[in-house]
């Protein structure tokens, strides 16, 4: 089933010399299927081809593109087992996560299709003509989101499903009117290809224009570079490390015509543990925070990498019984030797910093690319004087920083980098007695959450995933939910336009019965 090839639009493609393999990190060996780097002229092609369907795509109608989108969630789970075992045999992940994370695809597609149906989310804006207006007349005009052109998606190392080839940012791109050129991930480059597989058999049996989606390996930078700078493209998605995303976020601004790339960057998602709870409740928060530091061997981006309190008996306390907790767990398979090559380097560099104490570091030996969780502790003044201390470590680890009152624990929060995720831990009326904190903490992430723990990220349009910079590289905007399709939207206006040249969605009887704003208020209701 798997060819190593490349999806030019609808035509596999394999004429490069360059080759590479994926890797079982379970079994620790290399899998056994080559896969071939597209080459410059596979990669013009199917830039073009995108432009070519662009034309033709963002014609269609949402109840189209919903038929699509459907359609691809159905010929993923066509794939059933095989493509199970594929994403387990690549990433080192258990089949449950696999089939969760798939589950979680198939809802974002299947989500997006009925946002289209629905229609109202082009935000229609109507100002009806006034033309006895003094001292000048009143035009009329009419304004609508609309897709912005071909897309670029990196897929992420750590969502072979969600955030990669069929994910929630080609989704979203689709949905929008967007074509979409998948730059595929090399870990899983497999996954990708039979996810592809499934997007174009989709879009063949629904009748959407050849080139509408293609997918393309790389086992290095190069074709993702040759990507971002393409003129044709017109915006990029990307998930994954600081550095890749913005060595991305520089090449597409110093283009002739710079071009949006939305980044999710990672993030620590400081969580701030409030001594009344604490007291109360220690016993079971170290239990919950042990699991969640742990969890997928803790290679999520909001995985709680900060956990902050101000010094006393109940935050003493609740740090030795974290780490005992955080030993009793058995540790878990990473994504691949060089993601777990990467994580005890970041580690080992953060230990060694002046003032870390180690709190707890799991000892027992472990199978090749396991990772050893670990959680450490600095006084919050150390903090504050190192930048270094703040850098994400990506795998279960997290550091604990011991402020000596609530202004330290205020002025630390308030000089964080942008995260996605900050978390109260609080019984309901402590928060009351820390509002500075509170207004710190929502000043530098996308999404507080209360009395809970920041990994699980629910897929609904009040979802927020991104934050101020480092966290994403625009904060408007998400990642994550149905409000995502704004990223790959412009708005456009149309001046005195005959109505029935105008789209359906601004026409005066209003045929999609959607709910637009008509002279300042919320309407379905025909001109």
């Amino acid at each position: 089933m798997i060819t190593g090839k490349n999806y030019i639009g609808n035509r596999l493609a394999g004429g490069g010399s360059k080759t590479y393999k994926t890797f079982n990190p379970l079994l620790n060996i290399e899998n056994g299927q080559q896969f071939i780097e597209a080459t410059t002229e596979e990669i013009n092609e199917a830039v073009f081809l995108a432009t070519d369907a662009y034309l033709i795509y963002n014609q269609k109608s949402g109840s189209e593109k919903a038929q699509f989108l459907r359609a691809i969630a159905d010929e993923i789970l066509d794939l059933d087992d095989s493509l199970i075992q594929m994403y387990c045999s690549e990433s080192g992940l258990p089949e449950g996560r696999a089939k969760g994370e798939r589950g979680r695809t198939i809802g974002q597609l299947r989500a997006f299709a009925d946002l289209l149906e629905e229609g109202s989310w082009v935000n229609a804006t109507i100002d009806t003509a006034q033309p006895d207006r003094t001292p000048l007349p009143k035009p009329d005009l009419r304004k609508m989101l609309v897709p912005l052109g071909p897309v670029v998606v990196f897929g992420a190392s750590n969502f072979p499903f969600a955030f990669s080839t069929a994910g929630g940012d080609t989704a979203s791109a689709l949905a929008a009117g967007c074509p979409v050129i998948v730059k595929s991930h090399p870990m899983h480059a497999g996954t990708g290809e039979m996810v592809a597989s499934a997007v174009i058999n989709a879009a063949e049996k629904t009748g959407m224009p050849n080139g509408v989606f293609s997918n393309l390996n790389s086992g290095g930078i190069e074709v993702g570079v040759q990507l971002v700078q393409h003129n044709q493209v017109k915006a990029i998605g990307f998930t994954g490390s600081i550095k890749g995303g913005r060595a991305l976020y520089d090449l597409a601004a110093k283009r002739a015509e710079p071009i949006p790339v939305f980044a999710e960057m990672g993030s620590i998602n400081p969580v701030i543990m409030l001594p009344k709870a604490l007291n109360d409740r220690g016993q079971e928060l170290a239990i919950t925070y042990a699991n969640s530091i742990t969890v997928g061997s803790g290679q999520f981006c909001t995985n709680p990498g900060l956990l902050l309190g101000i010094k006393g008996e109940s935050f003493d306390k609740f740090i030795e019984m974290l780490a005992e907790e955080i030993v009793k767990i058995e540790p878990s398979c990473m994504l691949h030797p060089n993601i777990i090559g990467a994580y005890e380097k970041n580690k080992k560099n953060a230990v060694a910093q002046n003032g870390l104490e180690v709190a707890a570091d799991y000892q027992k030996q472990v199978s090749p690319n396991y990772a050893r969780q670990a959680v450490v502790t600095v006084e919050g003044k150390t903090f504050q004087e190192n930048s270094q201390l703040h850098q994400e470590v990506f795998g279960p680890f997290s550091m604990v920083v011991q402020c000596e009152n609530a202004k330290e624990l205020e002025a630390i929060v308030a000089n964080l980098e942008g995260q996605l995720t900050g978390t109260i831990i609080s019984d309901n009326n402590e928060i009351k007695e820390y509002p500075l904190i509170v207004a710190a903490l929502q000043n530098r992430v996308g999404r507080i959450i209360f009395n809970g723990v920041p990994t699980g990220v629910e897929v609904c349009p009040a979802m927020q995933h991104g934050g101020p910079y480092p966290a994403s590289t625009d904060s408007r905007f998400t990642a994550v939910g149905t409000q995502s399709i704004k990223r790959w939207v412009r708005p456009f206006s149309y001046q005195n336009w005959p109505d029935e040249l105008l789209p359906r969605e601004l026409r005066n009887a209003n045929p999609l019965d959607i709910i637009r704003s008509v002279d300042g208020k919320q309407t379905k209701k025909a001109l």
